[in-house]
C-alpha cells in the first residue's frame, strides 16, 4: 500500500517551485538538480522514518493477511502484545531491512520516471493540468514497484517467518531459496498482478478525495485551514496538519477499496510457505480461496452475514491506522 500511497502522492503533488536565475553558467539547472537531490534524500529519510515507525503495524498487517497460525486468532492490539511476547521486541521489526533498503531505488526511479513519463503524457497526448500528473504519478509508482517488487517479495516473507520456524535466515538467504527453488528470477514476482491492478483504483480514488477535500476546505474555511504558499504568497495551501489529516482520510478511503488486492498479493507473494500454497499460486486461485473459505461474520457490518467481500478486512485496521503516517511523508 505504501507504493500506491506513494504514487498517488507524487501525482497529486504541486510541481517543483521555479528556480530564481543565478549569475554565472548553469546557473538555473544547476539548482534545479540540487532540488531534486534534496528532495530525493529527504523523501528517502522521510520514508525511512515513516516506515521504521509502522513496521510493527505492518507486520502484524502481514500475519494477519495470510491467517499466521500463532496470531490468525488474534486482533491488531492482541497481535500488538503477543508478538513481542512469543518473539521479542524485535520481532516487530521482521522484514524492515528489506523494506529500508528499498526505499531509495524506489523513490530514485519514480522520480525519473515521473519526469520522464509527465514529458512523454504532454508532448504526445497533449494533456496538461492534474491529469497529467495523475497518469504520470501513477505510471511511475507502477515502474518503480516492478523495479523493486523482489525486494517487497523477500521482505514478507522475512515478515511471516515466527520465531523458531524460520524458512530464510535473511535477505541474501532468501533471495537465494527463492530463486532456486520457486522458478527462478519469475518467483519474485508472484503476486504482482493484482498490485498493479491495485493501483489504478488506489490512485484515482486517493488523488480524487485528497484534492475534493482540499478544494472543499480552502473554498469554505480559507483563513482557518489554509496558509500562504512560501513559494507564492498569493496563494493559499493546507496547514501541514490540515494537509496531514487530509492524507490519512484520503489514504484510508483509498486503502478500503483497494484493499481485496492488497490481501490476494500478499498470499500470493508468500506462495510455498503457505499450508495451502496450492490454492494461492494464481490471481483466480487466491482470490477464490479468500471470498470462500475465509468468511467471518465477526467482520460484516450491520450483521451482513452473506457478504462474503468483508472476508477480506484481515488485518485491513492496522492498514488504516499506519494511513496517516504513510501519507505525512508526501
Amino acid at each position: 500500500m505504501v507504493a500506491m500511497a506513494a504514487a498517488a502522492a507524487l501525482a497529486a503533488a504541486d510541481p517543483p517551485p521555479a528556480m530564481p536565475p543565478a549569475a554565472g553558467a548553469g546557473g538555473p539547472a544547476a539548482r534545479r538538480d540540487f532540488y531534486w537531490l534534496r528532495s530525493f534524500l529527504a523523501g528517502g529519510i522521510a520514508g525511512c522514518c515513516a516506515k521504521t515507525t509502522v513496521a510493527p503495524l505492518d507486520r502484524v498487517k502481514v500475519l494477519l493477511q495470510a491467517h499466521n497460525h500463532h496470531y490468525k486468532h488474534l486482533g491488531v492490539f492482541s497481535a500488538l502484545r503477543a508478538v513481542p511476547q512469543k518473539e521479542g521486541y524485535l520481532g516487530l521489526y521482521k522484514g524492515n531491512g528489506a523494506m529500508m533498503i528499498r526505499i531509495f531505488p524506489y523513490g530514485a526511479i519514480q522520480f525519473m520516471a515521473f519526469e520522464h513519463y509527465k514529458t512523454l503524457i504532454t508532448t504526445k497526448l497533449g494533456v496538461s493540468g492534474h491529469v497529467h500528473r495523475l497518469m504520470a504519478g501513477s505510471m511511475a509508482g507502477m515502474t518503480a514497484v516492478i523495479c523493486t517488487y523482489p525486494l517487497d517479495m523477500v521482505r514478507v516473507r522475512l515478515a511471516f517467518q515466527v520465531k523458531g520456524e524460520h524458512t530464510y535466515t535473511g535477505i541474501i538467504h532468501a533471495f537465494k531459496t527463492i530463486y532456486a527453488k520457486e522458478g527462478g528470477f519469475l518467483g519474485f514476482y508472484r503476486g504482482l498482478m493484482p498490485t498493479i491492478l491495485g493501483m489504478a483504483p488506489y490512485a484515482g480514488v486517493s488523488f480524487f478525495t485528497f484534492g475534493t477535500l482540499k478544494s472543499v476546505g480552502l473554498s469554505y474555511a480559507p483563513t482557518l485551514l489554509g496558509r500562504p504558499s512560501s513559494d507564492n504568497p498569493n496563494v493559499l495551501v493546507l496547514k501541514t496538519h490540515i494537509n496531514l489529516l487530509c492524507g490519512g482520510v484520503a489514504g484510508a478511503i483509498a486503502q478500503t477499496i483497494s484493499y481485496p488486492f492488497d490481501v490476494t498479493r500478499r498470499r500470493m507473494q508468500l506462495g510455498t510457505v503457505l499450508p495451502e500454497f496450492e490454492k494461492c499460486l494464481l490471481l483466480t486461485q487466491s482470490a477464490s480461496y479468500q471470498f470462500v473459505f475465509h468468511l467471518k461474520t465477526d467482520y460484516c457490518c450491520f450483521d451482513l452475514h452473506c457478504s462474503s467481500f468483508l472476508a477480506f478486512p484481515w488485518g485491513q485496521s492496522s492498514d488504516l491506522y499506519n494511513g496517516t503516517v504513510v501519507w505525512s511523508r508526501d
